[in-house]
């Protein structure tokens, strides 16, 4: 699996971390109608800037944003790969446990109740 720069944890590892907190998804849903800056993105958060910028370095640090500084003013931007990783990960997840609920499904039903079942073919 891909890794990112950092702490040598995986991208996933990375992802879950950021996102555990809630401040920072709200970052995140924030950049998803597009770019911000610092003072822009703190704005709705009752923190000092210090405390809240320890959030957006969690944020870059695990791969989900990226920032670019211009002058004094920092802006960021949301980066898709590292939740394509994630989406990747969980479609595997649900379709393993999708796969194991059926098993389990098909194995706690009575005999008579596998047997008469009607089946699903169009007549």
């Amino acid at each position: 699996m891909a890794k990112y720069a950092g702490e040598g944890g995986s991208v996933l590892d990375s992802v879950f971390q950021a996102l555990a907190d809630p401040t920072r998804r709200q970052v995140v849903e924030r950049l998803t109608q597009g770019p911000a800056t610092t003072s822009d993105l703190a704005r709705p958060f009752d923190m000092a800037l210090p405390s809240f910028t320890q959030h957006l370095h969690v944020l870059e640090q695990s791969g989900l944003v990226t920032s670019e500084k211009t002058g004094r003013v920092r802006t960021y931007r949301l980066a898709p790969q590292p939740l394509e990783h994630l989406d990747t990960w969980l479609a595997a997840q649900r379709a393993r446990w999708t796969r194991r609920l059926d098993q389990l499904d098909s194995r706690s039903r009575p005999r008579w109740w596998c047997k008469r079942r009607p089946s699903r073919d169009p007549v």
